[in-house]
């Protein structure tokens, strides 16, 4: 056994002389072959590894083959695990701060914010008697010490500043964040990214993964332009061999553009298996606010569990907008009966409507600036403005 596990620790002295941080990170992987390895899982490897290593490394390996160790048990102890994990990472801190003017150990950092996470998902899953989210958010903690250490340097190179490392644990944590729902904890890493001098100098799949996020985050803030904006380089930026990550851009980047008026070609849903959001945009064009309902009704759980089920029920206002759109063009007044409207809506299926009740529809559209006008009550009547009654979606 001791054999081994010198061989095993020799490699990593070697990797760390050497400078190289990525044979290091592998080192140090849940996903490399040495995790197979029975004779690395020691309960208490202290001694062995302070004998070849130097602090503040020793601790991060010690916490590692303690690791392996608890993850080997059966069942495997996932909460062990994970607190051996969360004190490789903090050990990582203490490299990253000794290692003052150097960054070669980002990709170890990498690595263990990574199984970080993937062991603080684990115990979500498995382990019994915590708050839901709980141990992701102290995962979380644990990254934003490393974050801290490399946002603050600014001392050593372009070349040699552990800033290069911020957008990864950025991604890293929207993940967090995103999976907890405490989106708002994104803001000062958003604005921590965008101050930074050199952002457009991170890796490109680090850009695209942090523009899908940024991106997904302006959606839920209703700020769809920027949302566009982003998702769409996300998209456009990712190799199409990653159909799923393309696939899964798309997903909030449809909804978001049919918002702003802009309809998906059926060509491109079928490329990418979204033909639901061609079936919506049929409906939406036609202003059958029936058939819309009926789709949403059906593919309920798949929006729901894309996270776009709101975001989709607001493109029924834009249903509306254009059905009463066709009213207008038929009556060809700018005095229109709300009795019209509701006759419109009773036409496409919607029979379970008041005139109250489109008398409040009415009164949303005009409020969200979809219709320009006014409801006289007195008369019953929709008073539309004689230039552009119905603006242009862009402009809304």
């Amino acid at each position: 056994m001791f054999g081994t596990v010198n061989n095993y620790l020799s490699g990593v002295l070697r990797a760390a002389e050497d400078y190289d941080g990525d044979n290091l990170a592998t080192f140090l992987s849940l996903r490399d072959v040495h995790v197979q390895n029975h004779n690395l899982y020691i309960a208490q490897p202290e001694k062995l590894v302070e004998r070849m290593l130097k602090p503040p490394l020793d601790e991060v390996v010690g916490a590692h083959l303690k690791v392996l160790y608890y993850l080997a048990q059966e069942p495997p102890n996932y909460m062990d695990a994970y607190n051996q994990q969360a004190a490789s990472c903090s050990a990582v801190v203490k490299l990253l701060q000794q290692l003052k003017d150097e960054n070669w150990c980002l990709p170890l950092m990498y690595r263990v914010c990574l199984d970080l996470r993937y062991l603080a998902q684990a115990c979500e899953k498995h382990c019994r008697g915590f708050t839901p989210g709980h141990i992701l958010e102290k995962a979380a903690d644990c990254m934003m010490a490393c974050f801290r250490v490399c946002a603050a340097d600014g001392r050593a190179s372009e070349e040699e500043t552990k800033r290069l490392g911020m957008m990864n644990l950025v991604n890293q944590l929207f993940k967090v964040y995103f999976r907890i729902n405490k989106l708002h904890l994104c803001k000062p890493l958003i604005r921590a990214i965008d101050n930074c001098a050199f952002k457009e100098s991170f890796p490109l799949p680090e850009q695209i993964t942090y523009k899908y996020f940024v991106g997904r985050r302006a959606m839920f803030d209703s700020n769809y332009r920027m949302a566009v904006e982003d998702l769409s380089y996300a998209f456009t930026h990712c190799p199409d061999r990653f159909t799923s990550n393309k696939r899964l851009i798309l997903i909030y980047l449809v909804p978001v553009k049919m918002l702003l008026g802009y309809l998906p070609r059926k060509s491109l849903l079928e490329r990418y298996d979204l033909l639901l959001f061609h079936d919506l945009a049929l409906a939406l064009k036609a202003g059958n606010v029936n058939k819309f309902d009926e789709i949403v009704h059906e593919q309920e759980l798949v929006l729901i569990r894309s996270g776009i089920y709101l975001l989709v029920e607001k493109l029924k206002f834009i249903v509306y907008r254009n059905l009463f759109k066709k009213v207008f063009a038929i009556r060809q007044t700018h005095q229109l009966d709300m009795s019209d409207f509701l006759s419109a809506l009773q036409f496409v299926g919607v029979t379970d409507v008041s005139m109250d009740e489109t008398h409040c529809i009415i009164a949303n559209l005009i409020y969200d600036g979809k219709i320009k006008g006014y409801i006289s009550h007195a008369h019953n009547k929709l008073v539309v403005s004689k230039q552009n009654p119905f603006p242009p979606l862009i402009s809304t």
